[in-house]
């Protein structure tokens, strides 16, 4: 029983003193020590292990106890202290505890009697300022009331002045006295409710309304809206009046100023009346030059009369623009079909120029909206007419010497831009069409002169580049948007737009895709003969050099139209009106060089491929099951070799300023000419072992010739692109995969079908049994092979459609070129 309690003694004990990580780094942090019986994962038994390493240690075994013990007896001694040293504790705390509760109730007293005094002093202040505070509020009372009297007689006694000075129509001194009387009313606003101050208050309106009336019969008296003769200069009445309507109901000056204009303007008006000769647009400079000398006449007599904030002068000139933009638009309505292109540009070109002058000589502080005009961006590129300074353009051959000069300041927008040559949009359509004429004999030109001059010739500078009735197209269609942009942003713009889309498509057809050469095979589908004979591709014509030059130079010329193009619908944006923004859209246009750029690489591609071709009609009709050693590459390969040499570095040379375009040629011959070796490759059966590894080899051939294609009889060597290094890596080598499962044993049919599937991951029945065919197989073995095959395919995933297939979505070339060869077969047997 005994052993039993002590066991259960030492558990709980265990239990007691097992502590978490955090409390016990605590005390380690309190309690360092480095005696192992401290540490928190002490083990009893590799402690006396320690202690007694070996039997003969085991003779110190009572030193050792003696030592525990002895210290077992100094902590029992530093507990039984420590437990007597808290025994009075408790105590001391609550003596502690009631000595606070003291302390706390005298400093509450304490406080209290500081409140109280505080009390009392504020309550004594109280009583020392109440009296000044009196004398403050009567002090301000009577501060203000002293104001309100002096302001009260100055309001009577200039309401009186007031009256006197208007009856004797004393409009200097009335000005500076009516502004003080107004500013002194303002302080009675608060006091209407008082019968004298209302009654001064409309005293001061019945003046100010007597004045008015006055003021504008004198006006009237001395310039009558009827008759011819003017006064002889201007009145010192009248320029101290109209210091007065500064003061009074804005409507007043603003009659004085409409009548004053009106009658200033009057004579033009019958000058210039519809069916006089010189209101015609052929004569438009006269108006022009009647107004500046009105204005200089204006400046001469009755500059002073009129205060300069009043901005007379800008006033008579706007509402001269007025009277003229509804003059010109009634005369062109009557005689609209008198318009012509020259007329109507001369009319507006001096109309322009008139309201330039406006925006130097005034600010346009007198119009209600003014316009803004855009200005073309800085040049980005000299190539491109729609990147390059306006200005530049217009000074010619001196271009490059304004280089070295420092460029002008930006000129700020006009605010009188369209005031007058707005009444010319709506005729604008004659401008529009003589474009359309001018735009439809220019391609007519571009035309007549590429078949005289003939194609670019291979080896000149003109070779493979951009021909020069692309830049004189994009140059012309930026002269047109620019003067059309100066003649209006609006409905015109988007009309010019449509003939821009009108004629690039028409560049692009007639001048482009007019001038490709033909090719002789038939790429839009099969036909009779081409199924008949099996030589016409190796017979079909060539393109010469001189035509591959062509091509190229086409294919560039496509690309910097398509460039340009959107360059062209980004200026147009720019200079069209903001509502009318997205009616401007050339991607049609753009889409038709895309195509034209597509057609030219595609007929190099089938120009290669079709120089191509008769090596491999040559390699699939050699006889290779009697091949008995392998040797250097076949014929056929130096065959394509030869022709690859030939063309690449011409088409490369002449794309030179179009690099992409030529790796896209590259890609495409590759994604066509390695599937129809694959095909032709089927045609070579029976094939031997020795034949299939002179195929490989030949293979492997045309895989270096292939990786070196964009850099092929270059001097300078390049690293060909990555995407198209993978398609020649993936096509070529599924060929040779295909070589190497014909050179595989088929015995056993297990071992050749579980190497075909590894190898080729193909799992179209068609494919393996042209495999067979290519080893030269008999019929029975085949049907067992194929039997085989489709036991041995992997289960497709699940959503499949249950076809054996192993992961493919789509048909391979080799699946494609199978259906071809059937419909052929077809067509022949109908036949």
């Amino acid at each position: 029983m005994m052993e039993e309690e002590e066991f259960e003694f030492a558990e709980d004990l265990e239990a007691i003193l097992h502590l978490t990580p955090e409390v016990q780094l605590a005390i380690e942090q309190v309690f360092p020590s480095q005696d192992p019986l401290d540490r928190a994962d002490f083990n009893a038994v590799e402690y006396i292990n320690t202690l007694f390493p070996t039997e003969q240690s085991l003779a110190n075994i009572d030193d050792v106890v003696n030592k525990i013990r002895l210290k077992i007896r100094r902590l029992d001694d530093n507990i039984r202290t420590v437990v007597r040293g808290q025994t009075n504790v408790g105590q001391d705390g609550r003596q502690a505890l009631e000595e606070a509760q003291i302390a706390i109730q005298q400093l509450f007293g304490k406080i209290k009697d500081i409140k109280d005094k505080a009390e009392k002093s504020e309550q004594m202040v109280k009583e020392i300022t109440r009296d000044i505070k009196q004398l403050d509020h009567a002090k301000r009372h009577l501060t203000t009331s002293i104001t309100t009297l002096n302001h009260l007689h100055m309001l009577a006694g200039g309401v009186d002045s007031l009256e006197a000075m208007t009856r004797k129509r004393q409009y200097g001194e009335v000005a500076n006295l009516l502004q003080g009387v107004v500013n002194v009313l303002e302080h009675f606003h608060k006091y209407m409710g008082i019968p004298q101050i209302r009654q001064l208050s409309e005293r001061v309106k019945a003046a100010q309304s007597e004045l008015g009336t006055q003021i504008l019969a004198d006006f009237e008296e001395a310039f009558p809206s009827q008759g011819s003769k003017r006064p002889g200069g201007p009145s010192n009445v009248l320029r101290d009046a109209c210091q007065v309507a500064n003061v009074l109901d804005p409507r007043i000056k603003q009659e004085i100023i409409k009548k004053f204009i009106r009658q200033h303007l009057s004579e033009y008006l019958v000058l210039f009346q519809e069916n006089q000769d010189v209101a015609w647009l052929d004569k438009i400079d006269r108006r022009y030059a009647w107004i500046k000398r009105q204005l200089l006449d204006y400046e001469e007599k009755y500059g002073r009369m009129f205060p300069e904030e009043w901005c007379m002068t800008e006033r008579i000139a706007v509402e001269f623009c007025h009277i003229t933009r509804a003059e010109l638009a009634k005369v062109m309505r009557t005689r609209a079909k008198e318009i012509e292109v020259k007329l109507l540009l001369f009319a507006i070109q001096r109309t322009t120029n008139f309201e330039g002058l406006l925006a130097k000589r005034f600010t346009g502080c007198t119009l209600t909206d003014i316009p803004g005009q855009k200005r073309p961006d800085s040049p980005l590129d000299p190539t491109n007419p729609f990147l390059e300074d306006e200005a530049g353009e217009e000074a010619g051959t001196e271009k490059d010497e304004d280089l070295t000069k420092p460029k002008k300041p930006k000129a700020p927008d006009n605010p009188f831009h369209g005031i007058v040559s707005k009444c010319f949009e709506p005729h604008l359509y004659v401008y529009i069409e003589s474009q359309d004429k001018n735009l439809g004999e220019l391609i007519d030109r571009f035309v007549a002169d590429f078949r005289a001059q003939g194609p670019p010739k291979a080896g000149t500078e003109e070779g493979g580049a951009v021909l020069p009735s692309c830049a004189d197209l994009f140059v012309y269609y930026k002269k047109c948007m620019v003067q059309c942009s100066q003649l209006s942003t609006g409905e015109p713009m988007i009309a010019l737009t449509t003939i821009f889309q009108k004629f690039l498509r028409e560049y692009a057809w007639k001048i482009l895709s007019g001038n490709l050469p033909k090719s002789s095979t038939n790429s839009g589908g099969l036909t009779i003969s081409s199924l008949l004979k099996e030589k016409e591709v190796s017979e079909a014509a060539k393109f010469t050099v001189d035509e591959l030059c062509l091509i190229c130079s086409i294919l560039s010329t496509a690309e910097y139209c398509l460039a340009t193009t959107q360059q062209l619908e980004e200026k147009l944006k720019e200079k069209v009106d903001k509502v009318l923004v997205e009616r401007i859209n050339l991607t049609g246009e753009m889409d038709t060089f895309s195509t034209v750029i597509s057609n030219s690489i595609q007929l190099l591609v089938q120009d290669l491929d079709a120089a191509c071709d008769p090596a491999l009609t040559a390699m699939s009709k050699m006889p290779w099951q009697s091949v008995e050693h392998v040797g250097d590459q076949s014929p056929y390969v130096t065959s394509i070799i030869m022709h690859i040499k030939q063309n690449v570095p011409i088409i490369r040379d002449n794309l030179a300023s179009t690099r992409k375009y030529f790796t896209q040629f590259c890609i495409k011959f590759t994604n066509s000419f390695i599937p129809k070796f694959i095909n032709h490759l089927f045609r070579c059966k029976p094939i031997s072992m020795v034949g299939a590894e002179q195929l490989l080899l030949d293979t492997h051939s045309l895989k270096t010739v292939l990786l070196d294609l964009p850099s092929i009889g270059s001097q300078v060597l390049r690293k060909a692109p990555a995407s198209y290094t993978k398609i020649v890596v993936k096509g070529m080598t599924r060929a040779e995969m295909i070589l190497k499962v014909v050179m595989a044993p088929h015995e056993p049919p297990v071992v050749f079908v579980d190497n075909y599937i590894k190898l080729l991951a193909d799992g179209n029945p068609e494919t393996f049994q042209k495999i067979l065919e290519l080893k030269g197989l008999k019929r029975s073995e085949q049907s067992s092979m194929l039997e085989l095959f489709r036991q041995r395919l992997p289960t497709p995933p699940s959503g499949a459609d249950g076809g054996p297939s192993l992961s493919f979505s789509t048909p391979t070339p080799e699946q494609e070129s199978s259906r071809i060869r059937k419909l052929e077969k077809l067509i022949k047997k109908r036949l």
